[in-house]
């Protein structure tokens, strides 16, 4: 599975970070070896589980090499593609528990609510981060670039991954074999 290349170089770079980055970088890859074996976990199709693991480990090594004050744009994509992707992959968890974040019936309605449902999740997630930031900020390490333009910023480019992980969201039920996947054929949507 090309996923569990991604979800070693993962493993790697905890193994490597408390010797080259200490604490902080190691709690950091932990976190993101636990963000990359969800996927692995829900069986999500390789196609949104390898882009989701590399965005985490592109953030994570983008944020402890100083990439963010070198390239001073980097954060806003990176928030983008990592918020939609991280949206996409909840969509999954959600299906998987049995949770629908798409109910409704009808190609149109069933899309719809697939962007809702992802930009919904991608802006917790945005909000959750931006207070994990100031929160690593304030108690953690002043180095963290905080402010207001930053998390403005930071949460509009987020809100946009979600809202585009959203419409790639597949309109079948990604949990394999589930009758749901035929939702999209149930009925005819008038609009």
């Amino acid at each position: 599975m090309p996923g569990d290349l991604v979800r070693a170089a993962a493993l790697v770079s905890l193994l490597v970070a408390p010797f080259v980055l200490g604490g902080l970088g190691a709690a950091l890859f932990l976190l993101v070896l636990g963000g990359v074996m969800v996927p692995r976990a829900i069986g999500v199709p390789a196609a949104l589980d390898v882009p989701y693991g590399l965005s985490l480990l592109l953030a994570a090594w983008a944020a402890q090499l100083s990439w963010y004050e070198a390239v001073p744009w980097l954060d806003l994509p990176v928030h983008a593609a990592c918020t939609g992707l991280i949206a996409a992959v909840a969509f999954h968890v959600l299906a998987r528990a049995g949770l629908d974040p798409a109910p409704a019936t009808g190609r149109t309605r069933r899309r719809t609510a697939a962007v809702v449902a992802t930009t919904g999740l991608g802006a917790v997630v945005a909000i959750l981060w931006e207070v994990g930031e100031w929160a690593g900020y304030t108690y953690l390490d002043d180095g963290i670039g905080v402010g207001y333009t930053d998390t403005i910023g930071d949460l509009v480019w987020a809100l946009a991954g979600a809202v585009v992980a959203g419409a790639l969201v597949p309109l079948r039920d990604p949990v394999p074999g589930d009758d749901r996947a035929r939702l999209d054929h149930r009925a005819p949507d008038a609009g």
